[in-house]
């Protein structure tokens, strides 16, 4: 069934998820009614001869300059010195969240925009169209204005776009996929790049998936204590309460409902290590920084990022910033620290667990037979490989300002960088905890205890219904992948 998105509505990430299908997107009576008001308020500014950026003016530096007369040609204006943006394409499916995102900015009216472009970005969503739009030329101020000139092009049906993921001319894609190029003034091209909305898209999507991870090594947290045979104390109430910070009060009391049920060996040390002893503290202070990750995307996909923007009912037209996309670069620099951290803790929790040393007795790399065979051994080697990829990458980018477009944009927030390095690293945060998960699965299946909480056996359950134990040896890439997936698909 299609999914429907509601243009009137507030955009939730789980319709941006969606949108790497064809969706359905409604720009109802509320959506026309503003989009007609701002588009008959732009009219009269510029019948009363009103200065507009980008209509009656050059664009960025080149703003003290008079733009093309007509209102066709200055789109093109627009557009074609956009066409600078290097590196690969980005994910089709990204593309098409940012198309969406976009979509709904312009909704609210307030960009003066004509209803058709609403209408054609809706369309497009409708079938698997999909821009192509490079990956390398934005700093997240004045919009991302390069990836975005260039989704504006394909929708023209100049460069390149992709339909059902293969990549072609955008003419092409436009008529297999039965839609028209679309039709711009100089207001409707500057409306579609003049936006955080690529950044927006990649911090929203990029939460999503560090939200799962998060849930996930909550979960292997806690297959891990029980599967050793840990006493649970570290999840004690009264000492979370004590503690005082509201994420760790959470996420102690939800991995106490997993370890329901657990029976301690009483083989274990009085102290557990960290990677055990103190994840409440851990992943509750993860929790308390992806609260505000959450709100900064609340407010990013409610906003309306442009410049300059109408008011039709006070007779005003506002030049400003809304474009700059910093609040977007703070929470996606705390992304990626976050995700590092959870991506340590998961390599620790898998170091742990094949370490004979450690784990209660089980052999070392939990190979079922050791020297003969290697076990979790190769998997081990490329989560360290991938936890040391992370960190290397976790430099904040919202802090790196470099001066640029003849010091027009003299401070710029780099949000766009920051928004794609958090998307990237959160996949491969999630290879860890398939590889942890993996682990988990594998020692049972040499020796370890069958977990004693009835939530954590039924995840060790899954894991083993789909995925054959490590016996004899075999490649385990795609048991990794398949071990995230089961995992991230629990609730």
């Amino acid at each position: 069934m299609t999914i429907e998105v509601d243009l009137a509505a507030p955009l939730r990430i789980a319709d941006l998820r969606a949108a790497r299908e064809p969706i359905t997107v409604l720009a109802g009576p509320e959506v026309r009614d503003r989009l007609t008001a701002g588009r008959v308020f732009l009219a009269k500014v510029l019948g009363d001869d009103r200065a507009v950026y980008g209509n009656t003016t050059g664009f960025g530096a080149l703003v003290g300059y008079a733009g093309r007369a007509d209102q066709r040609d200055q789109a093109d204006n627009t557009l074609a010195h956009l066409g600078a943006g290097q590196g690969p394409d980005l994910d089709p499916a990204l593309a098409r969240a940012t198309l969406l995102v976009r979509a709904h900015s312009l909704a609210q009216g307030a960009s003066g925009v004509s209803p058709h472009v609403v209408d054609a970005l809706a369309a497009a969503l409708g079938t698997t169209f999909s821009p192509a739009m490079p990956r390398l030329g934005s700093v997240g101020a004045s919009g991302d204005l390069i990836p975005l000139g260039a989704a504006a092009q394909a929708l023209r049906g100049r460069g390149n776009a992709y339909l059902y993921d293969v990549r072609m001319p955008a003419a092409e894609a436009l008529d297999r996929a039965g839609l028209t190029p679309l039709p711009l003034d100089g207001r409707d091209a500057l409306a579609l790049v003049n936006g955080t909305s690529l950044t927006t898209a990649a911090l929203a999507l990029a939460l999503d998936r560090v939200r799962t991870s998060h849930r996930v090594i909550q979960q292997l947290t806690c297959v891990l204590a029980d599967l050793l045979g840990c006493d649970p104390q570290f999840l004690d109430a009264g000492l979370l309460d004590r503690y005082g910070h509201c994420g760790a009060i959470e996420v102690a009391t939800t991995m106490r409902t997993v370890l329901a049920g657990t029976t301690p060996s009483g083989t274990r040390p009085l102290q557990e290590p960290y990677s055990i002893r103190c994840t409440p503290q851990l992943l509750g202070a993860a929790e308390d920084a992806l609260r505000y990750v959450d709100g900064v995307v609340a407010a990013d996909l409610a906003g309306v990022s442009d410049n300059p923007m109408f008011f039709p009912d006070g007779d005003r037209v506002v030049h400003g910033g809304n474009f700059f996309g910093q609040p977007a670069a703070f929470a996606a620099d705390l992304l990626t620290n976050v995700l590092a951290q959870l991506g340590n803790l998961a390599e620790r929790q898998l170091d742990l667990l094949v370490d004979p040393v450690r784990n209660g007795g089980l052999p070392p790399m939990l190979a079922a037979g050791p020297g003969q065979q290697h076990g979790l051994q190769g998997v081990q080697l490329a989560s360290t490989a991938l936890i040391a990829e992370i960190r290397r990458d976790v430099v904040p980018a919202a802090m790196q300002s470099l001066p640029t477009n003849l010091h027009n944009q003299d401070v710029v927030p780099f949000g766009t960088q920051a928004a794609l390095r958090a998307l990237d690293q959160s996949r491969l945060l999630s290879l860890i905890t398939g590889s942890l998960a993996l682990g988990l699965r594998q020692a049972v299946h040499v020796g370890g205890r069958r977990p004693t909480a009835p939530g954590c056996a039924a995840i060790v359950d899954a894991l083993s219904e789909a995925i054959a134990p490590i016996d004899p040896d075999r490649p385990l890439d795609e048991d990794v992948r398949r071990a995230a997936r089961i995992v991230e698909d629990l609730r």
